[in-house]
């Protein structure tokens, strides 16, 4: 992989970039979690490489997806390539019907049949790892597999294309996630001294997180452990300046939950929440580069 071609942010967005790439070495020092959070157009922004070396270095401990990541993962996996013309397909009623998609429902239902226990994103990782798909080596799931690193899959009922085929079995797939939530919490229980980044994900990341970070916190007051010196940073494309103080209601920008839960309300006891603008095919491979002039800069 080569940095030549990555576009620079601004120069505020780059120095918060080299502190949260500074954060990242520090929490994997101390054995604390990096996770990632993202929406599916992570995925369809070419950037795998990238994430796939910063996990195989150690740098991500866990990554969560909606439901959405599941699709675009397994069509690169399989074909190279994922995207269809919605505007096109939806007038006749064939958007998202497509047969090679449909089969990840086939790989949910028959994991749910043979392992309760499974998570949504294990088994299609174990799918795309042990199966014949030509471009494996792209697909974060099965990277994630191979390396044991937890992928969690959070799944809204009715968001999906895989959601309208016939084989799709609202139970199995509900229960996967379930599981995946549930792995995922386990991996919130240990945030103290660690690092959660959200990449382009309005609403899964904030909701999930702010749910499994009540259970955690729950669980640790009973064990007189706090929960509460981590660092939260969301990657965007918004116009955001302010990440001290909540804005008032009447303003659009209170409606954005990354903003309001991530950055401010979870760390509102003694974390420190980040926003960082700019597109994913920019601020990925530009925070891949600052780990690695980090590292290099060791001695």
């Amino acid at each position: 992989m080569s940095s030549d071609a990555i576009m620079p942010l601004s120069a505020c967005d780059g120095g918060r970039l080299m502190q949260t790439a500074s954060d990242i070495i520090t929490a994997r020092q101390r054995s604390s979690p990096v996770i990632l959070m993202m929406g599916a157009h992570v995925i369809r922004s070419g950037t795998q490489r990238y994430l796939i070396d910063m996990m195989e270095n150690g740098y991500i401990s866990c990554i969560a997806g909606n439901g959405a990541s599941v699709i675009h993962d397994y069509e690169l996996a399989l074909i190279g390539a994922t995207t269809e013309g919605v505007s096109k397909y939806i007038k006749d009623g064939q958007f998202g019907l497509w047969k090679e998609t449909g089969q990840i429902n086939d790989i949910i239902n028959a994991s749910y049949e043979n392992d309760t226990k499974i998570g949504l994103g294990e088994a299609i990782g174990r799918a795309i790892s042990e199966g014949a798909f030509a471009h494996k080596d792209i697909s974060l799931l099965a990277a994630a597999y191979r390396l044991r690193i937890p992928a969690t899959i959070h799944v809204g009922i009715g968001y999906d294309i895989i959601h309208e085929h016939p084989n799709c079995d609202g139970a199995a797939t509900g229960a996967l996630s379930y599981n995946d939530f549930l792995k995922f919490v386990s991996v919130v229980e240990g945030l103290q001294g660690g690092v959660l980044m959200s990449f382009g994900s309005a609403v899964m990341a904030p909701e999930v997180f702010l749910k499994a970070l009540s259970m955690a916190r729950n669980v640790a007051s009973q064990e007189n452990r706090q929960i509460d010196n981590f660092t939260t940073v969301v990657f965007d494309i918004h116009d955001i300046t302010d990440t001290k103080n909540e804005p008032p209601k009447d303003c659009a920008t209170y409606y954005f939950r990354p903003l309001k839960t991530i950055l401010l309300r979870t760390v509102a006891d003694g974390g420190t929440g980040r926003y960082i603008k700019g597109s994913h095919r920019d601020a990925i491979p530009a925070l891949w580069s600052a780990l690695r002039e980090l590292r290099s800069a060791e001695p």
